[in-house]
């Protein structure tokens, strides 16, 4: 309808009451916003009769929809009526329809200028002469429209429908049905956009609100923009002197975006909370944000700040994080293992959320938005926080443990982002690991260590508590082995221990294996001090029984130092360390163990080679069952802390006994040094060198001392002695003469030119033969000078004192 210039109004005549009755007996709920603001009621209470045109119209666009190639009743279409409700449910393409077809004077034309008065008036005349023509253009023009419109929503229904994983958007925008070994396909949608048309008048803005919270996106956001547009043009017109409604709109429009901007974006964060609406809103939030971020630079900036890509960045961050604290998180407790629990889940979470990225959400987005690869670099970046955040209540190794194993190994394995489902598109993506502060891992690793530290040191009070509970406070004896020596438990405690502890970060990393190894080295090179303290404070009264534990402790402590030198080729200087503790612990149990036997041994020793040696032998057998008992606990000592007891032993025997002839107390006389001759050959030259051959000594050298000596003392003739005095010598290069001389006097050679002439000789050799310097034994014998002085004087002084006489 539309007025003349003299202002009546021109009744366009309708279809006919059998027409109406065809037009409007199909099912069309759709409503027609502007042709019903079309029925006007004039101020004289008529009502405009465009009833009939508005139906005509609606009729006709409904034929017009019918042709359209994706229109059900087409029999090309492979489209349902699934089709046509998932363009219902995507707003279908939310047109905005022209205004009712009513002719005023001012109603642009057609053709030709519509500004003109003269083409005004042919077109008012055309109409006026045949409204038939009027409304045929009309309907031409619409269905152009329709048709534009329902080709953008074709691709929106496209796109759902590839979502559901039965079609496939290639390049060319054509849609082809593909599943291969049964798998949804998803791939993004097209890059390239065009804007559908915008309405020449926008909604009001609490439509355009309301269309935002109803999330009708695409609608409210066309709708925003001729917003836009008639705010801009009317800061164009004012200038400088804008009315305050202006500014009303205008603040008004920064609201709306922020509103809209608000919605996107909690779209953005939780895409699965209903993914039958979220999926295709999601179409509709990227060509939002990729048109809003066309226009950043432009100068309606200024109505939504910011840049949209990296507001969507965020949220998909935000999403995450979101998604993560939706994990169970069990306290220590609920849970002994909470920790372990939890990464499980997070790691299980994580996968199957990507696995929906790259399946489905992907679909919805162009491929500049790297969907899939902002998902897995928020994902490294929150899970990274998140685990800083968990690090904070981690106290036992356990946790320490399983916080490493999920860091270094787990992480990057095939149950989480090496997983098979997730190939290939994870391997292409920018960041490829967890997004940790840079000293982060280093500190987890240092308190690892130090915590593994902690529960060593723990371990090892623990088994010393239990030595002295189980053993010492029982005066229990202790067990052997296997292999026939007896050992604690304690070495195969700290042995699988250790190991384990080895063995578990080797699974983690080579390079933590090292640090543990280093750690736990460092802890265990305090265990032999402490040990041995404990040791001295409970069995210093266990006399019976000390000998035993001592040897225990040599077996237990040289196992498990042998065992810690696998670990040398890992921390050679740490092992050395513990090495060097170890055998200060068994020097000094060996060291106890020689103390006691000479104790045991010393008034034996001090009776030999004395009158009452001479006559009976009761001292010496003694001497003999020592030597023998003390063989026997060599016998249970492992090699070599055995052969150097008794090689140790044997030296103190030895020279023990050879230092009674350096006291000077006894010199055999009427013949009797054959006797004492024949018995230091069998004590010293045979007895005690089968003793200590039996306990594996090492000191052979020793064994021709008995030989040597009692070839000297039993010798019938003084001057034949010079003879075995050149064995003697080189048998035991460090004799001087005041040992010799100490001999002799043993002999019956107290003083004389004989003795003189002896003692010359060994001066002589001395100098001429160059024995093994290494062997000593003389040199550790104390000489008691009870002879004459005058007996250590030259010959030639001697001969030239009888001259003087």
């Amino acid at each position: 309808m539309t007025e003349h210039s003299t202002g009546r109004p021109l009744q366009i005549p309708g279809p006919s009451s059998a027409e109406m009755a065809q037009m409007t007996s199909g099912d069309h709920p759709d409503t027609d916003r502007v042709s019903i603001q079309s029925n006007e009621t004039k101020p004289n209470g008529t009502t405009k009769n465009t009833q009939g045109v508005k139906e005509f119209l609606r009729q006709s666009f409904r034929q017009v929809g019918e042709k359209s190639p994706f229109s059900p009743n087409n029999k090309g279409s492979k489209a349902t009526r699934k089709v046509d409700s998932a363009r219902n449910d995507l707003g279908s393409v939310h047109q905005q329809e022209p205004p009712s077809p009513t002719l005023t004077p001012s109603s642009p034309v057609a053709n030709g200028n519509p500004s003109s008065p003269a083409a005004r008036k042919k077109s008012l005349s055309s109409s006026l002469s045949d409204p038939t023509m009027m409304i045929s253009d009309s309907l031409v023009k619409r269905g152009a429209s329709i048709r534009r419109s329902l080709e953008f929503g074709s691709k929106r229904i496209k796109a759902k429908i590839c979502r559901q994983g039965a079609l496939t958007p290639f390049k060319d925008d054509l849609m082809v049905e593909k599943k291969e070994e049964g798998e949804e396909v998803c791939e993004e949608i097209e890059e390239s956009y065009t804007l559908p048309e915008i309405p020449n008048t926008p909604l009001s803005v609490i439509q355009i609100s309301q269309l935002i919270d109803k999330e009708e996106l695409e609608e409210a956001h066309l709708n925003l923009l001729s917003l836009r547009q008639e705010v801009q043009q009317e800061i164009e017109q004012c200038g400088k002197d804008s009315p305050m409604n202006l500014a009303k709109k205008e603040k008004d429009l920064s609201l709306l975006y922020k509103d809209l901007r608000h919605k996107v974006m909690d779209i953005v964060r939780d895409p699965n909370s209903s993914p039958s609406r979220n999926k295709g809103l999601l179409v509709h939030v990227a060509r939002i944000i990729q048109e809003e971020d066309k226009d950043a630079v432009g100068p309606h900036k200024k109505y939504h700040p910011g840049n949209w890509m990296e507001a969507w960045v965020e949220a998909v961050s935000e999403g995450v994080k979101a998604k993560l604290e939706s994990i169970p998180l069990e306290s220590r407790e609920q849970n002994g293992s909470w920790l372990s629990v939890h990464l499980g889940l997070l790691g299980k979470a994580m996968v199957e959320d990507l696995e929906t990225v790259k399946k489905e959400l992907r679909c919805s987005y162009p491929p500049s938005f790297k969907v899939f690869s902002t998902y897995v670099k928020s994902y490294h970046g929150i899970v990274g926080q998140h685990l800083k955040e968990l690090q904070q209540q981690v106290t036992e190794l356990k946790e320490f443990y399983a916080l490493l194993k999920w860091i270094i190994k787990d992480y990057q394995s095939d149950r989480i982002i090496g997983s098979p489902s997730l190939q290939p598109e994870i391997g292409e993506c920018e960041s490829t690991g967890l997004l940790l502060e840079d000293n982060f891992l280093d500190q987890l690793t240092e308190k690892y260590c130090c915590r593994m530290k902690e529960d060593i040191g723990s371990s090892l009070d623990k088994l010393i508590e239990m030595e002295i509970e189980d053993v010492w406070s029982e005066r229990k004896l202790p067990e052997k082995g296997d292999d026939g020596f007896p050992s604690s438990k304690f070495p195969m405690d700290i042995r699988v221990k250790f190991d384990s502890n080895v063995k578990n970060s080797k699974q983690i990393d080579a390079e933590l294996e090292g640090k543990v190894i280093s750690s736990c080295l460092e802890e265990l090179k305090l265990f032999p001090k402490s040990f041995d303290e404990k040791f001295r404070d409970h069995c210093s009264t266990a006399e019976e029984l000390r000998a035993e534990y001592q040897i225990t402790y040599i077996n237990s402590f040289s196992d498990l130092q042998q065992h810690m030198e696998g670990y040398r080729d890992y921390c050679p200087e740490k092992v050395e360390d513990f090495r060097k503790e170890v055998k200060w612990l068994i020097d000094r149990r060996i060291k106890d163990l020689e103390e006691e036997f000479k104790e045991h041994v010393k008034p034996y020793l001090g009776r030999m080679l004395t009158r009452k040696w001479l006559t009976d032998d009761d001292d010496f057998k003694k001497l003999c069952s020592c030597i023998e008992k003390l063989s026997q606990h060599c016998a249970l000592i492992r090699p070599p802390h055995a052969q150097e007891l008794a090689r140790q032993l044997h030296y103190h025997v030895v020279k023990e006994y050879v230092s009674q002839l350096m006291r000077n107390d006894y010199s055999c006389k009427n013949q009797k040094h054959q006797k004492a001759a024949s018995k230091i050959h069998e004590q010293l030259g045979l007895r005690l060198p089968e003793l200590f051959e039996e306990m594996n000594s090492t000191h052979e050298w020793l064994h021709p001392l008995g030989v040597e000596l009692s070839g000297i003392i039993g010798q019938k003739n003084t001057m034949d002695i010079k003879d075995r005095v050149w064995s003697l010598v080189l048998h035991y290069p460090d004799i001087s003469r005041k040992h010799l001389a100490a001999v002799l006097y043993f002999r019956g050679v107290k003083r004389g030119r004989e003795h003189q002439q002896i003692l010359e000789k060994l001066t002589d050799l001395k100098t001429n033969i160059a024995g093994d310097k290494s062997r000593v034994l003389f040199c550790d014998m104390e000489v008691i000078n009870r002879i004459n002085c005058l007996s250590n004087l030259p010959f030639c002084c001697l001969r030239a004192s009888s001259t003087q006489t």
